[in-house]
């Protein structure tokens, strides 16, 4: 619903909830309140250990929490991801903010990769760009999930046709030694809770921003791998034969994780999706054992974070690619959304999980390449597919560079269209 104000079940029960503490100039945060952010974020990383540290990150949160941000025009992403009734189906789109749109080509040709995701200015520019062209329903961060590892210490690049590349990536149980305190790293991301709080003004309220990470074991993948992989045989190898330093490492990401999406909701985000991208490359055995352990404490220890800090609830969404041998155990993870592949059912996945979350999903990117026309039909499947329960409509995976911006328009606005359709009838 348009117009309304931001929601949860906190606040539709008649709590007032306040809004998330940021403040952003004109280039972004203030020094001051920046040195304070810091200290703040380090204390979360010790949230579940330090009750005197819990106590004085209330009083910290509740200081420094501005009251800047514009009020939100258009709640209807937020209200099916709580559960709650919409009068059509919400959109946005992985990767929608991505090389397929030349705006996007041309702001990003004056800087490397990384350098950009460094760049509050350039991430906002990037995170608005496609919301300018589409009547998206929200916005998510422009950042990348290997931040993190950047943040623990590890030198991360991006080869142009190739991808990320890690030219010391972990080999032994004694490099974990190398790795910065999770405490630290989080002090490192201060440029992302910069581009949020930037970019949730710029956005004047016109839809809620979404904040990101990936999860422990996709994050991991790419550290002992150096870069992507086909068979992950390297990352296996060491939940085979160093079953105990491969924890070590899954709880060393936890830790960072938690810290760094609280803070990103400090900043701004008005919802969080954790990327599992590498599920599939599991069975049900080693991801019941080494992925689904930790994405069930990234969520718990998230939302005891922000209940700590004072700061309101926010819906949180899990996306396991081709994690589908998990489904039911991912709808009782601690998630309000669950991501779907294109892989899977909408009407299966419905009966596997029950009707207590919210899906989201699936349409398979490729099928952008169609015409416009065909896009309406396969949308109308979709949509009829999903029924009016808690859904927001996705693509099963990210936008792919060469797809026509016309055709992901054409996307979004046949679910628009579509929804309202299935509402009347």
């Amino acid at each position: 619903m348009s117009g309304g104000p931001e929601l949860s079940p906190e606040r539709s029960r008649g709590f007032n909830m306040a809004t998330p503490w940021a403040d952003a100039g004109r280039g972004g945060v203030r020094a001051g309140r920046a040195a304070r952010l810091v200290a703040v974020r380090t204390v979360l990383a010790h949230l579940h250990t330090h009750a005197r540290a819990r106590a004085r990150l209330t009083m910290e949160a509740k200081e420094l929490r501005p009251q800047g941000f514009p009020e939100l025009k258009n709640d209807t992403f937020l209200r099916a991801a709580w559960g709650q009734d919409t009068d059509y189906t919400p959109v946005w789109c992985m990767r929608q903010a991505g090389r397929y749109l030349p705006e996007f080509r041309e702001t990003r040709a004056a800087q490397d990769f990384f350098s950009t995701c460094r760049s509050p200015e350039t991430c906002c520019e990037l995170t608005l760009q496609p919301l300018r062209r589409f009547p998206l329903d929200a916005a998510i961060i422009f950042s990348d999930i290997l931040v993190v590892p950047q943040a623990l210490g590890m030198e991360v690049t991006m080869v142009p046709g190739k991808g990320p590349s890690f030219p010391e990536p972990l080999r032994e149980e004694r490099d974990l030694e190398q790795l910065r305190d999770p405490a630290v790293a989080a002090s490192e991301l201060g440029y992302v809770f910069q581009a949020i709080t930037l970019t949730r003004k710029r956005l004047d309220g016109r839809v809620p921003l979404i904040g990101f990470a990936g999860a422990p074991w996709t994050l991991m993948t790419y550290m002992v791998e150096g870069g992507g992989s086909s068979t992950m045989a390297q990352a296996k190898r060491w939940l085979y034969q160093r079953p105990q330093a491969s924890h070590q490492l899954l709880r060393i990401l936890t830790d960072t994780l938690v810290p760094y999406l609280v803070g990103q909701v400090a900043a701004g985000a008005q919802a969080l999706q954790l990327f599992e991208s590498h599920a599939g490359h599991l069975g049900p055995q080693l991801f019941t054992k080494f992925a689904l352990p930790y994405i069930r404490d990234v969520a718990k220890r998230v939302k005891s974070g922000l209940q700590e800090a004072g700061l309101a609830p926010v819906p949180m969404i899990i996306f396991a690619k081709d994690g589908h041998f998990a489904l039911e155990e991912l709808a009782q993870a601690g998630y309000e959304v669950v991501g779907l592949d294109w892989t899977l059912a909408p009407e299966k996945a419905r009966e596997r999980v029950g009707k207590n979350v919210t899906l989201q999903g699936n349409l398979d990117p490729c099928a952008l390449y169609a015409s416009q026309e065909e896009i309406q039909r396969l949308v109308q499947q979709m949509l009829n597919d999903f029924g009016c329960q808690p859904y927001i409509a996705n693509l099963g995976h990210g936008l792919y560079p060469d797809m026509d911006p016309e055709h992901v328009g054409a996307f979004v606005d046949a679910v628009h269209r579509h929804s309202r359709l299935l509402r009347q009838n």
